[in-house]
Order: C-alpha cells, then sequence, then structure tokens
C-alpha cells in the first residue's frame, strides 16, 4: 500500500452534478476546522444522485479514548452509525445504492491518505465498490476536490480531479 495517493494529472477530470458538489463542498466547509463525512447514492447509470450527509464523531471517540482514537475530529473522521444506516435504508427504497463516500482534509490535498486506504480496504467497510471523494479545504475555500476508486482487477486506487458538470 502507497503512503498516499495523489491526483493523476493525466486522467480528465470526473464529472459531478453541479448540485452534488456544491453540496459536498458547503459540508465540508461548515464542519471546518473538522472534517466532514457522508455518502453519496445513486445507480448504475446515474451514479451520483443524492447526498447524505453524516455527524464525524472523530473527536468524540478521541475524547473517551485517546489511546484508541489518537486523531480528532480535525484528523479524521468517524461516521455516525445511524446516520450511515438511514443514509443507506433511504436510497436503497428508492431503488439506489451507496456509490462513493465522501470526507474533507482541512488545510491539506486532495489526496488518499495510508488511514484512507485502510478504511475503504477494510473487511468490514459496509461499500467496497463505493467511490471515495476527497474535499481539500484551505483558507476557509475548497481549493480541490478529487476521486479515488479501485482501478479494475486491482485492490489498488487510482485518483483523477472532480469538476462540477452542468445541469
Amino acid at each position: 500500500m502507497r503512503s498516499r495517493i495523489e491526483l493523476n494529472p493525466d486522467h480528465g477530470p470526473l464529472l459531478v452534478p453541479g448540485r452534488v458538489l456544491h453540496e459536498m463542498c458547503s459540508h465540508a466547509l461548515e464542519t471546518q476546522p473538522e472534517e466532514c463525512c457522508g455518502l453519496l447514492t445513486g445507480s448504475e447509470s446515474d451514479r451520483f444522485v443524492s447526498v447524505y450527509r453524516c455527524r464525524n464523531e472523530m473527536t468524540m471517540k478521541h475524547q473517551s479514548d485517546a489511546t484508541a482514537y489518537p486523531r480528532d475530529g480535525t484528523q479524521a473522521f468517524f461516521m455516525n452509525e445511524s446516520d450511515l444506516m438511514k443514509s443507506q435504508q433511504d436510497a436503497e427504497s428508492r431503488g439506489q445504492r451507496v456509490t462513493a463516500v465522501y470526507h474533507s482534509h482541512v488545510d491539506a490535498g486532495a489526496y488518499f491518505s495510508e488511514m484512507d486506504q485502510e478504511y475503504a480496504r477494510h473487511v468490514l467497510f459496509p461499500f467496497p465498490d463505493a467511490a471515495h471523494i476527497v474535499i481539500a479545504v484551505w483558507e476557509r475555500r475548497v481549493a480541490r476536490v478529487g476521486i479515488f476508486e479501485r482501478e479494475v482487477g486491482t485492490d489498488e486506487f487510482a485518483g483523477c480531479a472532480v469538476e462540477a458538470q452542468a445541469p
């Protein structure tokens, strides 16, 4: 596993509906200095339809057990389990599935960190086919958004930039 995966400038940007990208970026700006986290749902033909914000419980976990959770919400995220379950159930009731997990990096780039990779590869991770979107927030503004997906036939991830698709 690589220590971190950067965006590949040779890959063109992935287009995401503007309203979806705007909602994720707004969430990232509202939660700083802590990281935001959430889910995107959609279908095979329309991958990114709905945004579900989840509460980041990492600071609470860190405060209750700093040994088990050495980072707080400014450096990591831990999705609220009931938010995650409600999002998944709502998506399934509409014939959709979770297609992406998103979170922000505050005062850091839009890369897929070693910790992000461990999370995505964990045996208990509930969405193994989901993409991972990272929103880089610098100086109270969104600097860049990247998406990281498994390369076909491997357990490795590759990343490219995300841009808004016009309606």
